[in-house]
């Protein structure tokens, strides 16, 4: 397991990934990073109150604050500007395709702070940009594993190396599941409850066969079976089967493994030979999902031979 912080996110991913128009294109942005997955809409800022501010922070305009800069006059509206792009801030989006005024394209040439625009609503950029921000700057760990979506249910695969698990991966992903990461799975802790896994760049859609090499999962089978991002919801870990090893046989009682402090529920499934891998990890997948749902099979079968037992306890005593 490897640990991997990323602290920032370059301005000209965001402007890809947003799908921004870049009103400044005399501005050299390539340099400019964003620490914050947070954003800011510079509505006290625009009436002087700088106490606090958090120029890090991606600065949007809406309709209200566009509506107030309206209002004021050229001398003021310049005034507005110069304060507010001497804080240095790493760009200014307009939302609902709205045009800066001569004021505000004078200011951000003046102090070299590029403007965007997006014809999305304030509120619809404000939530994507927030939750793209969030997975980018999460916390960062990889490790060896190949992540996997059974039904709709991320599963992460793990074990020593050599031990099948990009074999399982490929036979679900032909039997209709998608791939997500193979060898190496960044994940990143997005909140308390939700782990992201991925793949990186350099490996995306490939699977690594002993004795017959890489493939590409998608030339092969098709972009229907990748994903590129998938909640972690379950671990299954490949082990050698040993005779001298007590396995979990009723599922009673739940193991769990951490990323972050956060808890994933953990099977650990012994390898011999003969044993179908993906049918195993799409019946893992299947019953995670009815466990969540409220049903427990383990704990079924439990209440059923306490009933048995109880009555036969009470036939027993019986006169």
């Amino acid at each position: 397991m490897m640990g991997k912080a990323k602290s920032a996110v370059s301005l000209e991913s965001i402007v890809e990934k947003m799908n921004l128009k870049n009103l400044t294109e005399e501005i050299d942005y390539s340099h400019k990073e964003v620490y914050r997955s947070d954003v800011n809409r510079p509505a006290l800022q625009l009436v002087g109150y700088f106490e606090f501010f958090d120029h890090e922070r991606v600065q949007i305009i809406g309709k209200v604050e566009y509506e107030y800069l309206q209002h004021l006059n050229s001398v003021e509206r310049r005034k507005v500007y110069d304060d507010l792009f001497s804080y240095e801030i790493p760009c200014l989006v307009l939302t609902r395709d709205q045009r800066p005024d001569e004021e505000m394209m004078a200011a951000a040439l003046a102090h070299r702070i590029p403007l965007f625009v997006t014809d999305q609503t304030t509120s619809d950029f404000t939530a994507e940009i927030i939750r793209w921000l969030n997975v980018e700057l999460a916390p960062c760990i990889s490790i060896h594993g190949v992540l996997v979506d059974v039904y709709g249910e991320g599963l992460l695969i793990m074990g020593e190396s050599g031990i099948g698990k990009s074999e399982a991966a490929l036979e679900l992903i032909k039997r209709g599941h998608r791939l997500v990461a193979d060898d190496v799975v960044e994940i990143r802790k997005v909140s308390d409850e939700t782990l992201i896994g991925r793949s990186p760049d350099i490996t995306r859609n490939f699977i690594e066969l002993r004795g017959i090499g890489i493939i590409d999962v998608k030339t092969l089978f098709g972009v229907e079976c990748i994903k590129e991002t998938q909640s972690i919801d379950f671990v299954i870990k490949l082990e050698e089967w040993s005779k001298d090893k007590e396995y979990d046989r009723l599922g009673l009682e739940e193991e769990y493994i951490e990323f972050f402090g956060n808890k994933v529920i953990c099977h650990s499934i012994p390898i011999r030979p003969g044993r179908n891998l993906a049918i195993i990890c799409e019946t893992a997948a299947v019953n995670h999902r009815q466990k969540k749902m409220g049903y427990n099979a383990a704990q079924e079968l439990y209440n059923r031979v306490q009933n048995s037992l109880g009555g036969k306890q009470k036939e027993a005593v019986t006169p």
